[in-house]
């Protein structure tokens, strides 16, 4: 094969590995798969690599060009309106691939010791072979409804691995709670694919998104309610993202999904469904920004708002998993929030970059969290802080990873999380001075939560264990390392001349106006962590009790889960459903069981008719044609 031909087995290796472990694996040992899925994806994991290294360090004298290495038409609807299925290579696409792999790859490895001897292992390998084939095939679609059918995809894989442990009434609540919140986002991501494709007539991301394009031409003249057609469209399409995203108030799935094992919370929050949304803004980028430029303040402030709510409600938890999932949509905030304050080009592209930088970043670190968390809970059997303590001495390489994923989330100088946060908050300094207020307040708060979790853990008093704690086999330390060494140096890739909005390189500067007081505020959180959590005493329980309410509100969430079930429940049931259910029961199927009542009624009556008796067909006969004499005469006359 030649060029980047070879990339779609980067896509079809982990679809292999679903069909033969998924039909297959129950006539082998349950390791075979585990191994199978992990060769498997290793090997998807290497030809990324080849990829991203071809594509960004070849040469590019005029900015990275669009690939299209493979493509085929699947339907057509017009001459310009054609779905196909297809691989396009671009920094995204090739960057995507990257995190998707990698982290897969290492969920993998981690999970043969994770899950070992858990039922259903063969399945489990299944099904995460299958949520990397559909976050594979959403991020090198060719067109936007590619895109929408691997999205999907990504739903039915989400709801799989969600509600793997399906004994459990509570995973089997929480996979079909992800899953119809999702639905109803996505709901709102068709139709506006449908707006986008009227409006332009084509589905094609090379069409789309190339600035100036003459296929909006006829949008301006096109609206609804006072506000235009690509506005809508946008901010539908938005809606979808926002579903995956987890962004407010579509958020409430993501603190539940963590009912799944922990690999599969380490993939969804670290590089599968959860950015697909992040993406999604990404590749729409141009469009929102030139045609629908209300979308893209929308975008802002709802990724502002989200990251401020998610960090309050994460100081008040005590499910590690829990802790990290509010820490997941805060940050997802944050990448949203850049790319709402983004402009197009150069400098000026600055948030656009800095949501793709921050999004490879956190990869990392989340990543390391999330299977962190599964080392410190396979060692403990518990998932909440208040049965753990001074883990540090039994579980040494989780706490020096631990700590320097929470070291990089904090924003720490010279580790990846800094890097990536500060380009976040220097471009919102530039473009809105309101949502850089909220992030660095949120930078402060992060610091905080992510060290009462690490000092809760591994520093205060230890517990009555059942047993002894022990470290975690190699096999599950391994990906903690790689990933803690990707979590330190993932910051030092060149970015602004890889990942940029418009495809060409620019130079960036410290900015040591937003850096220093953004390391600050986070040092500040850290020793405010330190003070109230490294070693146990009652002053958290008593600044807890003086909050009254208002922590009792951040400890529910905000009650928005009661408040969801209150609308279902009390008002869209009872005042919608039910007379629906009503109308459906007595109208509908009442017309038309009373159709059927009348057709048997009138047919009993006339079956006498068909006796089969021929005195009875003569005398109808007679009967008729002296009727019909009768009728003849009468007129006549």
């Amino acid at each position: 094969m030649t060029g980047y031909t070879y990339t779609v087995f980067i896509i079809l290796i982990p679809l292999v590995m679903f069909l033969v472990t998924g039909l297959l694996g129950m006539k082998w040992k349950p390791m075979v798969s585990g191994i199978l899925g992990t060769i498997g994806m290793g090997t998807s994991w290497l030809l990324s690599l080849i990829t991203a290294g071809s594509y960004f360090f070849g040469h590019h004298a005029e900015g990275f060009q669009t690939i299209i290495p493979f493509e085929l038409k699947w339907l057509q609807f017009t001459d310009t309106l054609i779905i196909k299925m297809g691989i396009l290579l671009d920094p995204i696409s090739v960057m995507m691939l990257v995190v998707i792999t990698t982290i897969s790859f290492m969920v993998h490895l981690y999970s043969l010791g994770y899950m070992h001897g858990e039922t259903g292992f063969q399945r489990f390998y299944a099904f995460l072979s299958l949520f990397t084939f559909s976050m594979l095939g959403l991020v090198i679609a060719t067109n936007i409804f590619q895109m929408y059918i691997f999205w999907e995809l990504v739903g039915v894989s989400s709801f799989l691995l969600i509600g793997f442990y399906y004994q459990k009434p509570s995973a089997v609540a929480a996979s079909k709670k992800a899953f119809i919140v999702t639905r109803f986002a996505d709901l709102g991501f068709l139709i506006g694919i449908l707006i986008l494709s009227f409006v332009t007539g084509t589905f094609d991301f090379g069409k789309l998104t190339e600035p100036g394009t003459a296929i909006f031409g006829s949008a301006a003249s096109m609206s609804f309610m006072g506000i235009s057609a690509m506005t809508w469209a946008m901010t539908l399409i938005f809606i979808g993202g926002a579903g995956k995203s987890a962004m407010f108030p579509l958020h409430i799935w993501l603190p539940d999904a963590m009912e799944g094992p922990t690999p599969v919370s380490a993939l969804i929050h670290a590089a599968t469904m959860v950015v697909a949304g992040v993406f999604l803004v990404a590749r729409m980028f141009p469009v929102i920004h030139f045609q629908a430029p209300a979308a893209q303040e929308i975008i802002g402030y709802v990724g502002g708002f989200t990251s401020l709510f998610a960090a309050v409600i994460a100081i008040t938890q005590y499910d590690i998993k829990r802790v990290l999932a509010f820490s997941t949509l805060s940050q997802l905030g944050y990448m949203m929030l850049a790319l709402g304050v983004s402009g197009y080009g150069g400098e000026e592209g600055l948030g656009y970059m800095a949501s793709m930088f921050h999004l490879f970043t956190h990869a990392m670190f989340k990543a390391l969290l999330f299977l962190g968390a599964g080392s410190i809970i396979h060692a403990v059997h518990s998932n909440y802080m208040y049965d753990m303590g001074g883990l540090r001495k039994y579980l040494p390489i989780t706490h020096i990873t631990f700590l320097i994923a929470c070291l990089t989330i904090a924003g720490v100088p010279f580790l990846s999380g800094f890097f990536s946060k500060d380009e976040i908050l220097v471009a919102a300094l530039h473009h809105n001075k309101i949502l850089f207020a909220v992030e660095f307040i949120v930078a402060g708060l992060t610091a905080f939560y992510m060290f009462r979790l690490y000092f809760s853990v591994f520093w205060g008093k230890d517990r009555h264990y059942h047993h002894t704690p022990h470290e975690s086999p190699l096999v599950m330390t391994i990906p903690l390392m790689f990933l803690a060494v990707a979590s330190i140096f993932a910051g030092y890739i060149p970015f602004h001349h890889l990942v940029t909005s418009d495809k060409v390189g620019f130079v960036t500067e410290m900015n040591y106006m937003v850096a220093v007081p953004s390391v600050l505020i986070g040092l500040l959180g850290i020793a405010v962590a330190w003070i109230l959590y490294k070693k146990e005493s009652d002053v958290p329980a008593k600044l807890a009790k003086s909050w009254g309410i208002l922590y009792t509100a951040t400890y529910n969430k905000f009650y928005f889960d009661e408040i969801y079930l209150f609308v279902t429940r009390k008002i869209i049931f009872n005042y919608i459903s039910r007379p629906i259910a009503w109308f459906d029961r007595h109208i509908i199927d009442g017309f038309m069981v009373g159709i059927g009542l009348t057709t048997e009624k009138i047919s009993y009556q006339i079956k006498g008719m068909q006796s089969g008796q021929l005195q009875h067909y003569a005398f109808m006969f007679i009967a008729g044609t002296l009727a019909l004499a009768l009728s003849m005469i009468y007129f006549l006359m």
